[in-house]
């Protein structure tokens, strides 16, 4: 175990999340083994990962994750913070058992009066016998089900409470991004072929997640997560984790050997999806988004806008307008050089998204 003493600055600590989240340089990675090093992508909507996948990825095509969605290696669940991600199988059937309880409970505070008088257990049951009838249920389906057995309930609250206490996956129904947005639920033990987990290994938890984000607070992880008092679960594993401070003496735990390359190390140009876990996967976000621009990242409607990195930071958010438009907003000046790699890196994209487009254009505002 290596001792407290170094001190690592923003832009390290920066510049470490960005090496574990394959942003420093694209890697050549099978997309299963690429979602689990990135401890799932966000996918709240289908279309992001894809975007996040490239951005990261040498010679990413949509194919590849769309095949091991379709093959079962990757599934689309509520996972942390009881928000869809995008998880390899087998991390998904180790971990659902550790954010379990927080995604259950949360549901269970955010319906708040309307769960008042429904008994968790009994739905539960109720809810996993539906689908030992039917492979797949719509949320429609699944509300008009219980419906028929809760005439006078609330029963949009009830299929809430359902889908977030029992382990479903979202089975691809073919969209573009292999789901749309009606999406059927089937369980996941069935999809998968194997029981999940059902004791909580949250040490493993926050290992996967330092390796993925770290350095970093027992917060920064529960803010990730959404799975209270990991304070705990960092002071059981201080025998295995390296300990470091940052410039404000604040504790942070580290995988020993981890990627911690230098504050000065280069950081490409790359645009970020909405939602990506980058933006949203600490407590203290201005390793990657300075917190005067942070109360822009989220808009009125709770989306997490798609960001443009420079420089290793959020220097601007991005849109897509029309069929083959990119919009580049800007929250400070760029230089002649970063603003043309940030157009040649939005054309590029434009090229991923929208390949039979017979023009495409990147706009700054």
């Amino acid at each position: 175990m290596a001792t407290a003493e170094r001190v690592l600055s923003l832009r390290d600590l920066g510049r470490a999340t960005l090496a574990r989240q394959l942003l420093l340089e694209r890697q050549e990675l099978a997309v299963d083994e690429a979602v689990g090093r990135l401890a799932g992508l966000q996918a709240q909507e289908p279309g992001p990962p894809y975007l996040g996948l490239w951005s990261r990825l040498e010679g990413f095509g949509a194919p590849e994750l769309a095949e091991a969605i379709e093959e079962r290696r990757v599934v689309r669940a509520a996972l942390m913070r009881g928000t869809l991600h995008l998880m390899p199988a087998a991390d998904f059937a180790g971990l659902r058992s550790a954010v379990a309880p927080a995604v259950g409970a949360g549901m269970l505070r955010v319906l708040g009066k309307r769960a008042e008088g429904i008994d968790v257990e009994q739905l539960v049951a109720e809810g996993r016998s539906l689908f030992e009838v039917s492979d797949a249920l719509s949320a429609k389906a699944m509300r008009d089900s219980l419906a028929e057995r809760h005439p006078e309930a609330d029963v949009r609250a009830l299929a809430a409470v359902v889908r977030t206490q029992l382990p479903l996956v979202r089975v691809p129904d073919g969209g573009r991004w292999g789901f749309t947005p009606k999406a059927p639920f089937t369980d996941a033990e069935r999809w998968l072929g194997k029981p999940l987990r059902e004791s909580p290994d949250r040490k493993e938890l926050v290992r996967r997640y330092l390796a993925a984000f770290g350095p970093a607070t027992a917060r920064d992880a529960e803010a990730w997560s959404g799975v209270p008092q990991l304070g705990e679960v960092f002071d059981s594993l201080r025998h295995e984790l390296e300990e470091l401070h940052d410039e404000h003496g604040r504790e942070l735990f580290d995988i020993p050997g981890a990627p911690r390359p230098s504050g000065d190390a280069e950081a490409p140009v790359r645009l970020l999806p909405e939602f990506d876990n980058l933006l949203l996967a600490h407590a203290d976000r201005s390793r990657v988004i300075a917190d005067r621009h942070r109360e822009n990242l989220t808009t009125k409607n709770l989306r997490v806008r798609a960001t443009v990195l420079v420089d290793g930071t959020v220097a601007g958010f991005w849109r897509a307008e029309g069929k083959a438009t990119l919009v580049v907003e800007p929250l400070r000046k760029l230089s002649t050089a970063q603003r043309r790699a940030v157009e040649a890196e939005a054309a590029e994209l434009l090229a991923f998204v929208e390949p039979n487009a017979k023009s495409r254009k990147v706009r700054f505002e």
